[in-house]
């Protein structure tokens, strides 16, 4: 994989309160990715930006929502989200920028 689509496939860490169930429990870890990412780009990405062994990854699409405003009804973007899990003893810490 070129180093520039690396860059390109992770979009960040999505933080919520699944995501911190998920995490503490099954060892994994949920973030952004484009929505033409596949599951070994985001493999080979997170490998190699954070230096860990990935063990496996699912992906999700996830629908926008439909929400209405003063101007009408708008739509929120659909996005698509990877859960990464860690190898046992692997982690990635947000918290700490090196």
């Amino acid at each position: 994989m070129k180093q520039e689509r690396i860059f390109k496939v992770l979009l960040g860490p999505h933080f919520s309160e699944k995501s911190a169930i998920v995490g503490d429990t099954n060892n994994q870890v949920v973030f952004k990715v484009t929505p033409d990412a596949t599951k070994p780009e985001v493999k080979a990405a997170v490998e190699q930006l954070f230096k860990v062994k990935v063990a496996g990854v699912s992906v999700a699409n996830v629908k926008g929502k439909t929400k209405r405003a003063r101007h009408g009804m708008g739509k929120r973007s659909d996005w698509k989200k990877a859960y990464v899990r860690l190898e046992q003893g692997q982690e990635i810490d947000f918290a700490v920028v090196e």
